[in-house]
């Protein structure tokens, strides 16, 4: 019924013994990523999702370096029961006394900039400053954040994956092993690295943003049907694009091109026909594959989550998706609802 309260299915992450709400909360926009947040609002945001029943949180030092897990600390510091909360490390933050860059993405970030460092040591002090700027002693999932040529390029990002490599996943295990954690991942723009991923050991999940969407399946294989193998969930993030998806016209953080608009628009005539909402249908689209645990979006007030509720409770028919396969705009293989393939 319209306006009741959606019942959530819960999935396992990996083969641990969490188990998260199929929708999640981000937490980048409550920071000010690209337009300024009221503190007031991003709080009432959480607060929102866990009245809606959501019990999976995702935030990171990145994030308004800083400001997001303070936000998010406050409201989760008193709720914090049966909610599962992941975090980010890669990154150390140190006082800034000067200009930002010009494309820093945060608006009202706090006064700290970013040093990239994935090793032992760094990792460790990322986890621990977390739980201080959360205001919690319990994080349940790390990801690796960043990491991979989209970021640092193909030179740069050598040095900081010897860093991973050499000390940073051993911190990871440690962490889980002692309980500090209980699972560690990436989170990551880029699947490419995640195969790489998988060459320095076992992960349990994947935070993975923009490449597994209703616009895009570049990740379906290898990089899907590897998880399955080795047992590892994903989380798929930014499941609107970057705002494409849902009426804006930005994708991967930019303006989109002209070929994006053409798909998109491929995409709406689909929705026209079946009078299926284009942002209903890229939230629910991820979690028809097997691997994918939860889907990622990242309101920034209790008014777009409400919005973001109600397209998750549209009744999408099975004939959609077969519709959206035969016209080519699925990429081969890709799951659909009732065991079928595109």
């Amino acid at each position: 019924m319209a306006g009741a309260k959606p019942v959530f299915e819960t999935r396992r992450i990996g083969e641990t013994d969490l188990r998260i709400t199929t929708l999640g909360l981000g937490g980048a926009t409550l920071a000010g990523m690209r337009e300024r947040v009221p503190p007031e609002e991003a709080r009432a945001t959480v607060s929102a999702a866990l009245d809606a029943g959501i019990t999976y949180f995702d935030t990171a030092p990145r994030y308004g370096t800083g400001l997001s897990e303070r936000l998010m600390g406050d409201v989760l510091r008193d709720r914090r029961a049966g909610t599962v909360l992941s975090t980010k490390v890669g990154r150390l933050l140190k006082p800034l006394f000067g200009p930002r860059p010009a494309d820093f993405q945060f608006a009202g970030a706090l006064p700290f900039e970013e040093i990239f460092d994935y090793s032992y040591d760094a990792i460790m002090r990322s986890f621990e400053d977390s739980q201080q700027r959360l205001g919690l002693n319990k994080i349940d999932i790390l990801y690796v954040h960043d990491i991979g040529v989209g970021t640092h390029g193909v030179e740069g990002n050598k040095p900081f994956w010897k860093q991973l490599e050499t000390g940073g996943y051993k911190a990871l295990e440690e962490l889980k092993r002692s309980g500090q954690i209980s699972a560690f991942g990436l989170g990551v723009n880029e699947w490419e690295v995640l195969m790489d991923a998988f060459e320095l050991g076992d992960w349990d999940v994947f935070l993975l943003a923009g490449r597994y969407t209703l616009l895009e399946q570049t990740s379906l294989n290898p990089f899907l049907s590897t998880c399955i193998k080795r047992k590892a969930s994903v989380v798929a993030a930014a499941p609107f694009n970057s705002g494409i998806l849902v009426g804006g016209t930005t994708w991967n953080y930019v303006a989109a091109p002209q070929d994006v608009l053409d798909r998109v628009r491929a995409i709406e005539a689909i929705c026209a026909d079946f009078n299926v909402p284009l942002p209903a249908a890229a939230l629910q689209f991820p979690l028809t594959h097997p691997a994918v645990c939860t889907v990622l979006p990242g309101p920034r007030s209790p008014q777009e989550l409400e919005g973001i509720l109600g397209w998750w409770q549209v009744n999408i028919p099975d004939g959609f998706w077969s519709a959206l396969a035969e016209k080519g705009l699925l990429s081969a293989g890709t799951p659909l609802p009732g065991g079928q393939a595109a």
